[in-house]
């Protein structure tokens, strides 16, 4: 799937991010069971709302990171990812 700046990524029902205290990170959990997150992910993740589109994450993270401007392919390659993962869904 090609991910676009104007897609809308939600969680998929029964899919949470919380923090977890025993793993000391951010987990997905889900159904199956958990994937524990990398602060990048946690980052993306804590700004998915079913509100803001892949663009407006992406320049939310580029405000709080500024020394990681360019990271627009990263956080799209992220998103596709997690939707082969099946943890998000997209509408337009």
């Amino acid at each position: 799937m090609e991910i676009t700046s104007q897609q809308l990524p939600a969680f998929r029902r029964g899919f949470r991010l919380q923090w977890e205290q025993a793993q000391n990170s951010h987990v997905m959990l889900y159904p199956e069971g958990m994937a524990k997150l990398n602060e990048s992910a946690a980052a993306i993740l804590q700004l998915v709302d079913g509100k803001r589109r892949i663009a407006d994450i992406i320049a939310e993270l580029e405000a709080r990171f500024p020394d990681a401007q360019g990271i627009g392919d990263d956080v799209k390659e992220f998103f596709g990812q997690a939707y082969e993962q099946k943890w998000i869904i997209f509408s337009e």
